[in-house]
């Protein structure tokens, strides 16, 4: 028998979010490997495109501002997505990338990691 392991959905990882779409945004990630819902996602500075949330770097993507809201598949370039950006709950073992000071970092955009 084979077992079969289902991705996570589109959203999975909230609990809850402010009424209609208030939550989230259209945004652009920069091209590269495929993404999973519950990404945290930082802005490079430079070319105003969201990235996998990444402590060491220093093109603005070491401050966590967002949660990837669907997934992204595997592209050369930019790409276009939906993030969970203020005002919302979210399951923090649903979440790719968290630790202590991207945590805090979330909670001041309202994201608060339960």
């Amino acid at each position: 028998m084979t077992i079969q392991h289902e991705q996570q959905h589109a959203g999975e990882f909230l609990l809850s979010e402010a009424a209609g779409n208030l939550s989230r945004e259209a945004i652009n990630v920069v091209a590269g490997a495929a993404l999973e819902p519950g990404q945290i996602l930082g802005l490079v500075t430079a070319t105003a495109e969201f990235s996998p949330y990444n402590p060491t770097a220093e093109d603005g993507s070491e401050n966590p501002v967002a949660i990837l809201y669907g997934p992204l598949g595997e592209s050369d370039v930019v790409r276009r997505g939906r993030a969970v950006v203020r005002l919302a709950e979210v399951s923090e073992v649903h979440l790719t990338g968290l630790d202590p000071a991207a945590e805090k970092a979330l909670a001041e955009h309202f994201l608060i990691v339960r």
